[in-house]
């Protein structure tokens, strides 16, 4: 039996400006970083994980650091786990990007992406091929915790599930929410998703 760990990273500054992330690179604000010392204290507590690997954008990476300084844990870092690249979008106020780049009716199809971005096909296939990685590496018995982001997040639990490539399923992460997914042999079992009881005694 191996698990998965699935960590959001906490709140970026773009979020409280009201940007789009993406590849844009903006750290975690303070708030951010209570939320993620409240994760670590309660993975330690009571998840206690085997090893970290993280997305290497800002607000991820510093939040697996907080998750690894607590647990006595390195971190390493994979490319793959990096946020939808949303090309343009990056880090534009998002009242600014409706009106520049709205939603065509009916949304983007799957092989379209905005100007420098990527399509929804090629952002699952990258997020497919880290899960099968890190699949591969996990040794029996072992816990890997994942701090990544949402889409990605949503990604990872598509590949986790064996959905298609056209599904059209998506995966609520707040701030620092946790999912934990179990693999024993052929049975794939989520145990917990999007967990918040670190953040209960925090306001």
């Amino acid at each position: 039996m191996i698990e998965f760990l699935v960590v959001r990273h906490g709140q970026p500054v773009h979020a409280v400006e009201n940007r789009h992330g993406g590849r844009a690179d903006y750290p975690l604000t303070e708030l951010g970083r209570e939320q993620s010392r409240c994760a670590a204290a309660w993975i330690a507590s009571y998840y206690q994980v085997d090893r970290i690997v993280s997305s290497p954008q800002k607000r991820a990476i510093e939040t697996a650091h907080i998750i690894a300084q607590t647990c006595s844990l390195d971190v390493a870092t994979d490319d793959a786990l990096m946020e939808f690249d949303s090309g343009v979008l990056a880090g534009m106020l998002k009242s600014d990007a409706a009106v520049k780049y709205p939603k065509p009716e009916g949304g983007r199809r799957p092989h379209e992406s905005l100007p420098g971005g990527e399509s929804m096909i090629a952002f699952r296939a990258r997020v497919q091929t880290v899960f099968s990685r890190l699949l591969s590496a996990a040794q029996p018995d072992q816990r890997t915790a994942i701090v990544a982001h949402g889409g990605t997040i949503t990604m990872l639990f598509r590949a986790f599930l064996d959905l298609p490539m056209s599904d059209d399923v998506w995966l609520t992460t707040d701030e620092t929410g946790m999912h934990l997914w179990r693999i024993d042999g052929a049975q794939r079992r989520i145990v917990f998703s999007n967990s918040l009881a670190h953040l209960k005694n925090n306001g």
